[in-house]
């Protein structure tokens, strides 16, 4: 039995597909991450249909330089079909509930060449609003416990994996673990830190090794997985004052010292 292959049919059905799954593709985006026109896709053909409910805490945490990893890790994988890897747009679904009232919006990350989130859109543009906005009731909230551990007394100059750890670094981890395990906390963020010295692009690198390590050490002392998330700010939230030059003498690395550190901020305390 002789099967003819119609090439003109399947060329079609291949750019039909192709267009269906780039319908929402923003126009132009550039190496970056910035994009000439900005498109939504129509929230009905999401493949997670009932979206998801996230953390305003967890949207205030990303900002420009926020890795794949790091977006999965807040929000989750992307709730719409143009994957994970070779693309430079996630798209999701989110909700919000105000009482008995439920806000649903459209929230769109586009990466630079790199795949560093750079743009970050809403849809309605309002509901960006929600970033913003404090809490109405601040009685009988329960106020963060947050420990700032110094990178120096944590790792070998430099290091951010767990073979990088020194003992004392690792006691006091653990010491961390145990204090939260003990309080019952309902959610905790590990935030690492790097010094400017360096590519920003390797220490944003350093600061989420460090911040990985840090949490993972958190959950072999008996912390939940799901309740510790991990994120690096790279050099981009510094605390030291008045330290002069680029170079990396050792007056300067000693004056920058304090920016290399790694917050644990627990929450429900």
């Amino acid at each position: 039995m002789n099967i003819r292959i119609n090439k003109g049919l399947l060329a079609v059905v291949a750019a039909s597909t192709l267009l269906a799954a780039c319908t929402h593709v923003s126009s132009n985006i550039n190496d970056e991450g910035r994009a000439e026109q900005i498109v939504f896709p129509q929230a009905d053909k999401a493949v997670l249909k009932e979206g998801t409910f996230p953390t305003v805490e967890a949207l205030r945490q990303i900002g420009p330089g926020v890795t794949k990893d790091q977006m999965y890790q807040l929000l989750g994988r992307p709730h719409f079909n143009e994957g994970l890897a070779g693309v430079h747009e996630w798209d999701y679904l989110f909700h919000f509930r105000d009482g008995d009232e439920v806000t649903t919006c459209q929230y769109k990350v586009i990466f630079d060449k790199d795949y560093h989130g750079q743009t970050f859109a809403w849809s309605p543009a309002e509901c960006a609003d929600r970033l913003q906005q404090q809490p109405e009731e601040v009685a009988e909230v329960d106020t963060p416990e947050a420990f700032s551990l110094s990178a120096d007394s944590l790792f070998r100059f430099g290091g951010g994996s767990e073979a990088d750890m020194l003992p004392d670094g690792r006691a006091e981890v653990a010491d961390i673990a145990a204090r939260l395990n003990e309080a019952q906390v309902v959610r905790v963020l590990v935030v690492g830190h790097t010094d400017r010295i360096g590519s920003s692009e390797a220490n944003q690198r350093l600061s989420q090794q460090r911040a990985d390590t840090v949490r993972q050490i958190l959950i072999n002392n008996g912390l939940a997985a799901d309740r510790v998330l991990a994120v690096g700010k790279g050099e981009a939230e510094p605390v030291s004052e008045g330290c002069q030059g680029e170079r990396a003498t050792p007056a300067l690395v000693q004056c920058l010292q304090p920016d290399r550190r790694v917050d644990v901020i627990a929450e429900g305390i």
